[in-house]
């Protein structure tokens, strides 16, 4: 895991836990890292237009971000003490082609929830794109795909979890489970979740199955309507499917 283009500074700590996490020492990541900023996906943007070639993984890390960018372009909250962070994962040439960015939501956060697993804190999936522990939200994400043509080039996504800084009404931080957690270690944990997400797209039966275990609840109110759908599944887009006696629909948040 190195550093791209400047020297990494801030983000030492989090190369030095990955390192330490990593399973595979062939798992290196293009670094960029800043104090403060408006918004990582921002930065990683421009990154992509200067440097297009991408040929291993690539992450824009902030201590703190201004604007940070949640679900239809809300603005996130991203004091210092969270893991704020962009990255993009190349594909292999021929791989995932199939992938559409509703199944690209659903690998990250399967992976995410089941790291946060193995450190004992009980994640549920809210649909599309939330992490939550006992109904407050504890970590949010933005995924993406960038194609060429037709082939999907890079897996794109934002990240912002919530770790030991202040949070508003509704919402949660590491530190209430796990007390000595850091922005360093948990944003290294967050690498891995990203490395793991190509090999959970090979095998999508199993990825929704896996996420399906994890929802959040099992109906949602719709607010066109004001009426409770029960969930009923989800699709193999990664769309949600809803039941209503013999009425039935989907929820696409993430287009193909």
């Amino acid at each position: 895991m190195t550093a791209a283009g400047r020297p990494c500074r801030g983000g030492a700590p989090v190369l030095v836990q990955h390192r330490r996490l990593s399973p595979s020492p062939a798992a290196s990541w293009d670094v960029r890292w800043v104090p403060v900023c408006s918004s990582t996906e921002t930065l990683l943007k421009q990154w992509l237009l200067q440097s297009p070639l991408v040929l291993r993984p690539r992450v824009v890390m902030a201590r703190q971000q201004r604007w940070g960018v949640g679900q239809r372009g809300r603005v996130w909250q991203a004091p210092k003490g969270g893991a704020w962070l962009s990255a993009a994962l190349p594909v292999v040439r021929g791989g995932h082609n199939a992938t559409g960015a509703g199944l690209m939501g659903l690998a990250v956060a399967l992976a995410l929830a089941e790291r946060l697993e193995k450190a004992g804190v009980p994640v549920r999936i809210k649909w599309p794109n939330d992490l939550l522990v006992d109904g407050r939200k504890l970590a949010g994400f933005l995924p993406g795909l960038v194609q060429r043509g037709n082939s999907l080039r890079l897996l794109r996504c934002g990240v912002g979890l919530n770790v030991c800084n202040v949070v508003p009404d509704g919402a949660v931080a590491l530190r209430e489970f796990l007390p000595a957690a850091t922005p360093e270690y948990w944003t290294a944990e967050v690498l891995l979740a990203l490395q793991a997400c190509p090999d959970k797209l090979k095998e999508p039966e199993t990825l929704i199955a896996q996420v399906q275990r994890r929802l959040w609840t099992d109906q949602v109110i719709d607010s066109a309507d004001g009426e409770a759908w029960r969930i009923h599944g989800l699709t193999s887009a990664g769309g949600l499917r809803l039941q209503r006696g013999e009425e039935s629909k989907e929820w696409i948040r993430w287009r193909p």
